[in-house]
Order: structure tokens, then C-alpha cells, then sequence
């Protein structure tokens, strides 16, 4: 989710189409995984792309309408937390007792977690990322090319 909020908020700093090679080239990962994480912004209408010469990606829409949970959905609503049950003795009443204590703090923690990202827009991130910027006095070179 980092990453792919990352590359988001580079696009935003381009007034053209951003290439898939130069937004690898910003996350330091390949074209191939930029183009991945894109197909699923795209069928939701936040990024959309122009193939050929002059071609690439685009966000569909402002910003200020793009929430964190709206990103977190796009990309499939992947697991929130890397903490899980025990399954090896499903028929142990202590891995249910304990199970079921934990899958009521995930779902708790799941719906904080998603209500929090509701509230939070790509706009407040870059407005964010402008404050730091303006605050840096003396950006090094390779700071520079990674902040376009």
C-alpha cells in the first residue's frame, strides 16, 4: 500500500502522462510491477493510461477525491495485519477460545484501521510531502531526482 501511494503521489508532481519506466525508476522496482499495481487503480477510475509514443499514466481524478481506503480497495483489499490463527488442532477448544478472541480484536482493529484511512485524501499526503519539501533547505542531488 506504501508503495503504491508512493507512486501515486509522484504522478501527481508530473503535468504530463508518467511512463511505467520512469515510475520504476522512482520506486526502484521494474515497469512490470508499476503496470500491475496500476490495473487495479484503473478499473476503478483513479489512474488511466495512453499507450504509444507521448503515452503512459495519468490520474483520473483530483486528488482531494482519492482517500487512502479508496487505494486500500483498488488493490484488492489485500490482508491488514501479518498476525494469524493457529490452525493445526481445529477440534482444541483452547485454539477456538483462542481463535475466536483474536478474530474479534482483527475485526475491531480492521474497522479503526479502514475508518481512519476513509478520512485521509492523496490531497492531504501531498500537501504533506510540499510542506517537507519547502521546509528542506538544501535538497542533495540524488534527493532532487527522486522528488522530480
Amino acid at each position: 500500500m506504501s508503495g503504491v501511494l508512493h507512486v501515486l503521489l509522484h504522478m501527481a508532481e508530473y503535468r504530463e502522462s508518467v511512463t511505467s519506466d520512469v515510475l520504476a525508476k522512482a520506486m526502484n522496482t521494474n515497469p512490470v510491477v508499476i503496470r500491475r499495481i496500476m490495473a487495479g487503480l484503473r478499473e476503478q477510475g483513479y489512474v488511466s493510461s495512453e499507450k504509444g509514443h507521448g503515452g503512459g499514466w495519468v490520474l483520473a481524478r483530483p486528488l482531494a477525491e482519492i482517500t487512502l481506503r479508496d487505494v486500500y480497495e483498488a488493490l484488492g483489499r489485500p490482508a491488514l495485519f501479518a498476525l494469524g490463527h493457529r490452525t493445526e488442532a481445529p477440534g482444541c477448544l483452547v485454539e477456538q477460545a483462542v481463535n475466536a478472541s483474536l478474530d474479534r480484536a482483527f475485526q475491531e482493529a480492521e474497522a479503526l484501521l479502514l475508518s481512519r484511512l476513509s478520512k485521509v485524501t492523496l490531497a492531504a499526503l501531498s500537501r504533506d510531502f510540499h510542506k517537507r519539501l519547502k521546509a528542506r533547505k538544501s535538497l542533495r542531488r540524488t534527493e532532487l531526482s527522486h522528488v522530480h
